[in-house]
């Protein structure tokens, strides 16, 4: 079974005055760290979803990553996981946001682990409270993409499916996103 990491990179930012994928972190690009923790935590082929400065992230992008460019990315996150699930082809995507630093290799592979199919729903938990990443088998992404709309990504359907499967990741992650310069410099200073 093959799981695809899918990283929602388009937003433009805006609360962090640039492009969160650009932002640096340790010397590390967020988007390159985020592609590192998919591949890393078991996840292949990697796709990236692109919008705001497009072209400026594209040239960060390790070599064999594949880029997608959300057009209608402005219109929120629902919009970026349209667009990086039409373009897959596996049994399962875990679907990663750009702007969480704290979510680690670990967490990854506690969520792909066996057994994945078509038909696996999971989410990361952090003291039983459902966060980022979230585990989504090809069963559920036509489902998925007609509920995604705005930033609320699958959001709506996963808190509807009563088979989602929580697995608890807050001994090796952290879920908190960067959406400021402020909550960076926290994060970096952790």
């Amino acid at each position: 079974m093959t799981v695809a990491g899918l990283l929602l990179a388009a937003g433009a930012g805006r609360r962090m005055g640039r492009p969160k994928a650009l932002v640096e972190l340790h010397g590390e690009p967020l988007v390159r760290r985020a592609l590192r923790v998919l591949a890393d935590g078991g996840c292949g082929p990697l796709v990236v979803v692109l919008g705001a400065a497009a072209d400026e992230v594209r040239a960060q992008l390790p070599d064999g990553v594949r880029a997608v460019v959300a057009d209608d990315w402005a219109s929120g996150m629902g919009a970026s996981l349209r667009a990086g699930l039409a373009v897959l082809d596996s049994d399962a995507a875990l679907v990663h946001l750009v702007d969480l630093p704290g979510v680690t290799a670990a967490a990854v592979e506690r969520l792909v682990a066996d057994p994945v199919g078509p038909h696996t729903l999971r989410r990361a938990a952090y003291g039983g409270r459902a966060a980022h990443p979230v585990l989504l088998g090809r069963d559920h992404w036509d489902a998925v993409a007609t509920s995604a709309t705005g930033d609320a990504g699958a959001r709506a359907y996963l808190g509807g499916h009563p088979d989602v499967e929580l697995v608890e990741c807050g001994d090796v992650a952290v879920p908190e996103d960067v959406d400021t310069p402020e909550a960076l410099a926290r994060f970096a200073g952790s």
